[in-house]
């Protein structure tokens, strides 16, 4: 199974022949050749690359490539330099690239062009986004699977002596206007109001006094809104690393506007594997005591995880990713990772009339 690699420290990544490099430190524009050379006459550290598999601590280890063919996507939360080589590879090997900024916040991914392409799809999408009535169906179920997901996080802690009572009533009134509504932008309210009394709940479900009293992004002020944003882009980057390898255009989304700079289907997508993914992992941090207060870096009204608060994020959700369940109309297990691109398949044959979409929901 590939695996994702995070890079942390500062250098440059660099092909030669068919072969990935990260040379880690200060350095000048990547040089490349096409001369052979030795797989000794490079290293790099524990520290400078991390994959999903390792979790011993960093340790000093002797130079190596990165593998290609072992990759699925790379993150970078560094500064790096790369050129068109490099850019061109990966394309060629159908990797994607994710990076961050000092942050840690998400700042954009190369995507390389897509190897799976349907004019056809592509025609019944956009007529799907301009029918309003075909795209507020698909918006709901959006809306609709996320707010299910959400209720199970809720109901899953109130049977463990945590009073969510309040809260569940809230967000299952809320729950029952979503297939009423004929506007987008009502159903993003109710979405907004259903997000709203879950992140009330957050201060029950997480056992530390954490004063969370509303959601802020731009920038996070707090540990849990950092945690959220945080974990909010990994699902956001895995999403659209899945429908890359789908037919689907990722720019053409149904909840949310598309527009320019982001890639708006991934949104969509996103607010459906939320709950399972980046808000179960807060949670499993915090009440265990694995994030403390020492992981974030604080400034004027800024809040973010240092590198190894990331670092033991990262380890978590790879993790997570990578844990299987018994898929109920498959009859066989699949990754947490590969329900995303399932997903993807669902809203394809919606959109081409073959049947009816039904959002991904926890039954767990």
């Amino acid at each position: 199974m590939k695996r994702n690699y995070y890079i942390f420290s500062s250098g440059k990544l660099i092909r030669r022949q068919n072969t990935l490099y990260f040379e880690p430190g200060e350095s000048k524009e990547p040089e490349e050749s096409d001369e052979e050379i030795q797989e000794d006459e490079i290293q790099v550290e524990d520290e400078d690359i991390e994959n999903s598999e390792e979790t011993e601590e960093p340790k000093q280890i002797p130079r190596r490539p990165i593998p290609v063919e072992d990759i699925e996507s790379i993150y970078c939360f560094s500064e790096l330099r790369f050129n068109t080589k490099f850019l061109n590879f990966i394309a060629q090997k159908q990797i994607t690239l994710h990076l961050f900024n000092y942050y840690g916040y998400y700042s954009g991914s190369f995507y390389p062009r897509e190897p799976f392409v349907s004019g056809k799809l592509l025609v019944e999408q956009v007529n799907a986004y301009n029918d309003n009535e075909k795209r507020i169906a698909i918006a709901r179920k959006f809306v609709e699977g996320a707010a299910d997901n959400i209720i199970k996080n809720l109901q899953y802690h109130n049977a463990r002596e945590k009073d969510m009572s309040v809260f569940l009533e809230i967000i299952k009134e809320l729950y029952d206007k979503i297939n009423s509504t004929t506007e987008v932008h009502e159903l993003m309210g109710i979405e907004g109001n259903i997000r709203s009394t879950y992140y009330k709940a957050w201060n029950l479900i997480i056992n530390d006094e954490i004063a969370f009293e509303k959601r802020e992004k731009h920038p996070p002020t707090n540990p849990v809104n950092a945690l959220i944003s945080f974990g909010n882009s990994l699902v956001y980057t895995t999403v659209l690393s899945e429908i890359y390898k789908t037919q689907l255009n990722p720019l053409i989304s149904f909840l949310h506007e598309p527009g320019e700079r982001r890639f708006s289907l991934s949104l969509d997508v996103a607010e459906i594997f939320k709950p399972l993914l980046s808000d179960r992992i807060i949670f499993s941090l915090l009440n265990k005591k694995q994030i403390q207060e020492k992981h974030f870096t604080k400034g004027m009204n800024l809040c973010h995880l240092n590198d190894e608060g990331r670092k033991i994020y990262l380890k978590e959700y790879d993790e997570k990713l990578k844990t299987t369940i018994k898929h109920r109309s498959l009859k066989k297990s699949v990754s947490y990772r590969h329900l995303i691109r399932l997903e993807c398949y669902k809203i394809i044959k919606h959109i081409l009339g073959e049947k009816e979409y039904k959002p991904f929901k926890i039954w767990w």
